[in-house]
């Protein structure tokens, strides 16, 4: 295969949930090269981390999140793209660590105390992840001094709150008035079933996402 056959057949693995070789799923691709082994081949033959990245994941990472927005897909299948997507990852960490390859940016994600739940905010944190931004995950119920702590480690990350439940909305609120009362300048953006952009504007908040690709939507509305 040449460079463009290459990421084309990456892109879909990625899109389609092809982990590896040995991966059973999808039934269509079985026993093809999944999305491991053709990243491995993409930097064996020349191809530059930042196309494979571009070009592929991001491509491919872009097409899962607009399904899932349409409701083409559900949750599972993005699971497994996004599972797909980070085996290929896992070749380009050594080229994002030497600086060879620049992310757009940090985003600090978080379900916020007293919520226990994490299926959106993982979703969330996989989307962005495959947009090419650095992703801090501080997993759930998380309190202010948490996001406080990685917010000093990380200044100019962008920061997301989630929530599932209405009975934790009132400690987002609370979160994101002590993060804005300390970093008056931090994006901070929401979201979660419960919550809207009404709810946004109240506590002060700068972005609602109702979706994983609105959250990418604005997050590189900011870098562009």
């Amino acid at each position: 295969m040449d460079k463009n056959e290459l990421l084309t057949k990456l892109a879909e693995c990625v899109e389609f949930g092809k982990v590896n070789k040995a991966a059973p799923y999808p039934p269509t691709m079985k026993g093809q090269d999944g999305a491991d082994e053709l990243t491995k081949q993409a930097l064996e033959i020349g191809i530059k981390p930042v196309d494979i990245l571009n070009d592929a994941l991001i491509f491919a990472m872009d097409k899962v999140g607009e399904k899932f927005t349409q409701k083409k897909i559900f949750v599972p299948q993005m699971l497994i793209s996004a599972k797909a997507m980070n085996v290929a990852m896992e070749h380009l960490k050594p080229f994002f660590q030497s600086g060879e390859v620049k992310r757009k940016g940090k985003f600090i994600i978080g379900t916020v105390s007293g919520d226990l739940h994490d299926i959106g905010k993982n979703l969330v944190a996989m989307i962005v992840e495959g947009a090419g931004w650095e992703v801090i995950d501080l997993g759930v119920d998380v309190d202010a001094a948490k996001f406080i702590v990685a917010i000093n480690e990380n200044p100019d990350a962008v920061v997301g709150l989630s929530a599932l439940l209405t009975t934790t909305m009132p400690n987002m609120q609370k979160i994101a008035a002590e993060i804005k009362s300390q970093f008056p300048d931090v994006k901070l953006v929401i979201g979660g079933a419960p919550v809207n952009d009404e709810f946004r504007d109240e506590i002060g908040a700068d972005g609602y996402s109702p979706d994983p690709q609105s959250a990418v939507a604005y997050l590189n509305a900011l870098v562009a």
